[in-house]
């Protein structure tokens, strides 16, 4: 049942897994370098999105070609029962983006459809200067099974919430690409809903922008909901890169797995401020979740000084009765020992240092089930190596 937009839910358990959430921007205060889940994100680089300051001058454009018979399209106003199905805004900016939009775009796979290619949906921003809000929702109905690349870029300021719903039995594969131009500064909460015995791969690719900042959360709405989250990131000089997940284990017997791996490189010349990559990743096992089984791991390589890479594993576990859970995270300089093996082979120190991040993300790049994105990260990484000559 969607909650009206009027409606505050408000946390009985005090755990990360239990957030407040509104529809109403006014229900949260101004954010501040003391609140927690805003701490590392430079405020003022925001643009007025977490105070009110910022105000609609633009539009961005969401675009769905070629969709095939299965797939329905429509462009909805508030008042759709549909949205919040995912999930309601548990930040300021959220709720700031669910107030602003003028119209969202709703993407629905019919049930028991099984899409033969991806499916593409192109965000285009508002343009240089100019401030956007927006929201879009992908439905994948029971027993379906669809891959849906989401394509983020161009210019300006832009807020958003995107949401996930996976039905019953369903299945979707999801790429998320934020290729933004480096003017951009995108916030984006998702929201997403795994459904008894559904299936929810979900890729994340952070590579442009001057700021961006993504906040996923996943429930499971019954019992056997398995969700993997694989995340790249690489930022360069003076970027801002952010990631902070929740998985809220609330059904019993789910499994969740989630691998973020980042790289950053900096130029301490540069009047630029240092770049800076932030992964927090919550997972919380409520007490009505038993067998669930959940890791989590995130690593930084650093390829230079002027960077600096923060990285926050968080378990919370409110039953025993649980198949396993752990967390793991690292952030260090290129492996001393894979470059003597490399160059004792002949192989030069820049080449071998290429070879070293290409291995690297390797592990997520190769998981990707589009040949196109992985073409294009590849080529992405590469491009950013030559910046400074990796």
């Amino acid at each position: 049942m969607t909650v009206p937009q009027t409606e505050d839910k408000r946390a009985i358990v005090a755990n990360k897994g239990a957030q407040f959430s509104s529809y109403d921007v006014n229900a949260f205060e101004v954010p501040s370098g003391r609140d927690e889940i805003w701490r590392f994100t430079p405020l003022r680089r925001l643009r007025g999105l977490h105070d009110g300051s910022a105000v609609a001058t633009g539009s961005a454009t969401v675009t769905v070609p070629d969709a095939p018979e299965s797939v329905r399209v429509e462009t909805v106003g508030r008042d759709d029962v549909r949205l919040g199905t995912a999930g309601v805004p548990t930040d300021r900016v959220a709720a700031q983006a669910y107030t602003s939009f003028v119209d969202a775009t709703v993407v629905t796979v019919a049930a028991e459809a099984d899409l033969d290619e991806p499916l593409t949906i192109t965000v285009e921003g508002p343009g240089v200067d100019a401030v956007a809000f927006g929201h879009v929702q992908i439905r994948v109905e029971a027993f379906a099974k669809a891959t849906v690349v989401l394509e983020q870029r161009g210019s300006g300021t832009y807020a958003e919430n995107v949401e996930f719903v996976v039905a019953d039995s369903a299945h979707l594969t999801v790429v998320a690409l934020q290729e933004w131009n480096d003017d951009a500064v995108h916030v984006a909460s998702h929201h997403v809903k795994v459904g008894r015995d559904a299936t929810l791969r979900y890729f994340s690719v952070s590579l442009g922008g001057d700021l961006v900042r993504l906040t996923p959360v996943v429930e499971f709405d019954g019992p056997g909901g398995d969700a993997e989250l694989l995340g790249l990131y690489f930022a360069d000089d003076g970027q801002h890169l952010e990631q902070r997940l929740l998985v809220h284990h609330s059904a019993p017997h789910c499994r969740s797995n989630v691998v973020y791996k980042g790289a950053l490189q900096g130029d301490p010349s540069s009047a630029k401020p240092d770049t800076h990559t932030v992964w927090i990743g919550d997972v919380v096992i409520g007490a009505a979740a038993e067998g669930t089984d959940t890791f989590e791991l995130n690593r930084n390589l650093i390829l230079t000084d002027g960077a600096r890479a923060d990285s926050v594993p968080n378990l919370e576990i409110e039953t025993g009765e649980i198949a396993g859970a752990g967390h793991a995270s690292a952030t260090g300089r290129f492996d001393d020992e894979q470059l003597f093996y490399l160059r004792a082979r002949g192989i030069p120190e820049d080449q071998a240092r290429r070879l070293v991040v290409r291995g690297f993300f390797h592990e997520i790049i190769a998981r990707i089930p589009v040949d196109s994105v992985r073409t294009r990260l590849s080529d992405a990484i590469e491009a950013e190596l030559a910046l400074t000559g990796v």
